[in-house]
């Protein structure tokens, strides 16, 4: 004999009709390698999950090679010229370095030189035209005044001239 289970299914009459409650069925477990290939779980859409023969992934097209444009091959090129030309000048600096602060010490001297000689001129102009017959020695200097008079925006410009 069979021994009675929770899930054993009873029958019950309805308005005089035999009804049948089914056992629930126990499905054997597949493991994700007993899969064949082109075989995967789906999900439909009332949300049953299910195995369902798949089409096989269509294969991506692989990109063609481009060319290297010619920019980038130029700037390629030239960026260890310009990084090597920055490390010379770095390198002829360093060597230059005593005559640079020699001519900017030489530099300096003649700027104060300049300035000196901007400011001794006029000094010594000056000193030479009082002692030769300026206002101070008792000498005569011309002083010129000029009058000029127009009449009007573009009207003719008349002027005189007093010298003293």
């Amino acid at each position: 004999m069979h021994s009675p289970t929770p899930y054993q299914s009873t029958p019950t009459t309805h308005h005089g009709n035999l009804i049948h409650h089914p056992a629930p069925l126990h499905q054997p477990v597949i493991l994700p390698a007993d899969i064949p290939p082109g075989v995967d779980w789906v999900t439909l859409p009332n949300g049953i999950r299910t195995l369902a023969y798949t089409p096989p992934p269509a294969p991506q097209p692989v990109p063609a090679a481009q060319p290297i444009p010619t920019w980038a091959k130029t700037t390629a090129l030239l960026a260890p010229t310009v990084g090597v030309g920055i490390g010379a000048a770095g390198i002829g600096l360093s060597y230059a370095a005593p005559g640079l602060i020699a001519m900017t010490h030489a530099l300096w001297s003649a700027a104060a030189l300049v300035v000196a000689t901007v400011i001794a001129v006029p000094v010594v102009i000056r000193t030479a035209r009082r002692a030769v017959g300026g206002t101070g020695t008792g000498g005569s200097t011309t002083h010129i005044t000029q009058n000029i008079t127009a009449t009007g925006l573009f009207g003719r410009a008349n002027g005189t001239i007093n010298h003293r």
